[in-house]
């Protein structure tokens, strides 16, 4: 009797493939330096870093002068001719103003136009009544890739003006990681106040 000849076929299953790995946290460091006519000058640095939606946040001298605070918030985008990003954050803000501050930071890009936009309303916990709204806008034209110019307004309580809300205009460079800025706050008034900022991402 002739030996029967097996064959055996495994299939094997193919293993399954690997969730991609988490974008790595980036991060982002500026400071801006105010130059405030019969005041003191000031600087107001920021610190962010930023995992896929994660959006953690530190400020100095933004609220108001000799004040901290601390962020979180949640990052969502989309858009493909009409680009757009929001975080909505809440934070944290200690020293010469205690409170807690819901708020959003957001922008919309159109070919070369660009808005930037991030408000916060602190309440103070201390005293309701020093509850305070914040905001700082821009609208951008972009002249090359590095180059913006545009308008620019804020409302703030670390330094006081005769205008409950600033506006001016702005220029900003980039190169590479590096950012650089430059505001001119109410450019008709007898003694303008400017801002400068330098930043870089890591």
């Amino acid at each position: 009797m002739m030996a029967g000849a097996m064959i055996v076929i495994s299939v094997i299953p193919a293993r399954a493939q690997a969730a991609p790995a988490p974008k790595a946290w980036e991060f982002f460091a500026s400071a801006y330096t105010y130059i405030i006519p019969d005041d003191s000058n000031y600087v107001q640095p920021t610190f962010t870093a930023d995992r896929g939606r994660i959006h953690l946040e530190a400020r100095y001298n933004y609220e108001a002068q000799k004040t901290g605070s601390a962020w979180f918030g949640l990052t969502f985008s989309g858009g493909e001719t009409v680009e757009w990003e929001l975080t909505p954050i809440i934070g944290g803000v200690f020293g010469d103003v205690d409170g807690i501050a819901p708020g959003y930071k957001g922008s919309i890009s159109w070919r070369r136009l660009g808005l930037y936009s991030e408000s916060e309303y602190v309440i103070d916990t201390t005293d309701t009544s020093d509850s305070f709204l914040y905001n700082w806008s821009e609208l951008t034209y972009s002249i090359t890739e590095s180059l913006r110019a545009g308008l620019v307004i804020q409302r703030t309580r670390a330094y006081q003006t005769d205008r409950d809300v600033q506006r001016g205009l702005i220029v900003g460079y980039s190169y590479r990681r590096a950012e650089l800025s430059f505001c001119l706050f109410n450019p008709d008034d007898e003694k303008p106040s400017a801002a400068f900022s330098v930043g870089y991402r890591f």
